[in-house]
Formats: C-alpha cells, sequence, structure tokens
C-alpha cells in the first residue's frame, strides 16, 4: 500500500487553518441557505 489514500496524522498549522476557514465558509453558505428557505416557507403561509 502506497499511503496516497490514507489521510496524513500531521498537517501543518497553515493547512489546519485554511481547513479551519473553508469549513466556516461551507458553514456560513448553509446557513444563508437555511434562512432563505425560512423566508421561503413565512411566504408560503
Amino acid at each position: 500500500m502506497c499511503g496516497c489514500c490514507t489521510p496524513r496524522q500531521f498537517i501543518s498549522k497553515e493547512e489546519k487553518l485554511e481547513m479551519l476557514n473553508d469549513y466556516k465558509d461551507s458553514l456560513e453558505k448553509e446557513t444563508k441557505g437555511v434562512e432563505e428557505r425560512i423566508k421561503e416557507l413565512k411566504k408560503a403561509n
């Protein structure tokens, strides 16, 4: 097995920061989508 398909055990601080920022952006987009859906549902009533 070459190890190319398994996640690395140790990542740099910069990589971790980038991953966390990407995750945060994803959560913010999800929140925006949820807010839009709530508005749609409220208008439907």
